[in-house]
């Protein structure tokens, strides 16, 4: 059988992540990233069970496991008083239920574990797409440099500023929710002997902010945060927030979130925006992916998940068939409903502040969902 060429724009999470699966399983796979490097951004990333079964097909559980802080639990407390609002465990009993961990780590160390997977000769950086055009049996697809590839099939997991999407449905201006994030990452070192819970988050009137650590040493925290702020628009996770304004944005928050931003040496601001939902994620040979299609705020920290889930349904409906654009579609529709409901109850950001049910999402198995076949 013909070894079929993919191009996937974007290296990010679902992009490496997909190009190994589809690598693994037969199939030509080159990724195209328009950063000239990769860079170890200062952030936490939670990867729950129903994207470790994923990342396990690629062998990379253990290492994960190795490099990751496992946490107990995910506590769930008033802004003030710290009264518990709902805990719910994640060790052993969570893994037994579930299927797999749920580990907290560094954005950096999964995206290496997953670059790891990725043959180097099929990753070309400083490659911005401009234009791609159908074809008969293929993708066209041009860059910036004026390089051009003719490919079997394109994939967008080019993340929320897709240029994928952009060329498939047309420039769309994404909403400000008026809400910005500060996050960073930080020794744990600078707490002078003071400890945090596993994975907490505190949950205030109008805002909040999540702490936890992010390797099984203990010795790096992270968090994020959310809160109003309607004079800061911009969306690029690099910019620096000034620290005393978020000191003063928490004042009055339990002591032990004080601590935790006292010892924060600096720290990153991204305004947080929604994009409507797309009226397809297809175009013939051409699917979009994760963040491209399906972006979301980060209240339920699934978009990470979301993608990955992604790169199991679209590869076990390529397995099934060659034909590109059906298979796109079914993979459309194999995932549109869930990734929608994800989607909106990460908006309304209630989830886990009073008893929850998380079987739905945890529970999730990509390898053994039933899959749409028109």
């Amino acid at each position: 059988m013909k070894q079929e060429k993919i191009a996937i724009i974007g290296a990010g999470i679902g992009g490496l992540t997909l190009a190994a699966l589809l690598q693994k399983n037969g199939f030509e796979a080159h990724v195209y990233e328009q950063a000239q490097q990769f860079t170890r951004v200062g952030a936490g990333i939670q990867q729950s069970s129903n994207s470790l079964k994923v990342l396990r097909e690629l062998g990379l559980e253990e290492h994960l496991r190795s490099c990751a802080f496992q946490p107990q639990n995910w506590i769930n407390r008033e802004w003030d008083s710290g009264e518990l609002k709902f805990d719910l465990p994640l060790g052993a009993a969570f893994e037994k239920e579930y299927g797999a961990p749920y580990l907290l780590m560094h954005r950096g160390d999964l995206h290496a574990a997953l670059l790891s997977c990725v043959r180097a000769d099929s990753i070309s950086l400083g490659k911005k797409l401009t234009h791609y055009e159908l074809l008969d049996n293929g993708v066209r697809i041009q860059f910036e440099d004026g390089s051009v590839q003719e490919v079997d099939a394109l994939v967008g997991a080019d993340g929320v500023h897709s240029q994928v999407r952009e060329l498939m449905l047309g420039k769309e201006s994404p909403r400000f929710t008026g809400r910005v994030a500060y996050r960073t990452t930080f020794p744990a070192s600078l707490m002078k002997g003071k400890r945090v819970a596993d994975c907490t988050k505190w949950w205030g009137v109008d805002r909040h902010i999540v702490i936890y650590y992010i390797n099984p040493r203990r010795d790096e925290l992270y968090f994020v945060t959310s809160l109003p702020e309607a004079d800061w628009s911009n969306e690029s996770w690099s910019n620096k927030g000034n620290l005393n304004q978020l000191r003063s944005a928490f004042e009055g928050f339990h002591q032990e979130v004080q601590d935790v931003l006292d010892a924060c040496p600096e720290v990153h601001k991204w305004a947080l925006y929604e994009r409507d939902p797309l009226p397809t994620w297809t175009h013939e040979r051409v699917v979009l992916i994760g963040d491209a299609c399906h972006p979301m705020v980060p209240y339920m920290a699934q978009g990470a998940a979301m993608a990955i889930e992604d790169t199991a349904i679209l590869l076990r409906h390529l397995l099934d068939s060659r034909d590109f654009t059906q298979v796109f579609k079914n993979f459309q529709a194999t995932r549109m409903e869930r990734t929608s409901k994800i989607q909106l109850t990460s908006h309304k950001n209630q989830w886990m502040s009073t008893r929850t049910d998380p079987a739905w999402v945890y529970g999730y198995d990509a390898w053994s969902e039933a899959l749409h076949v028109a």
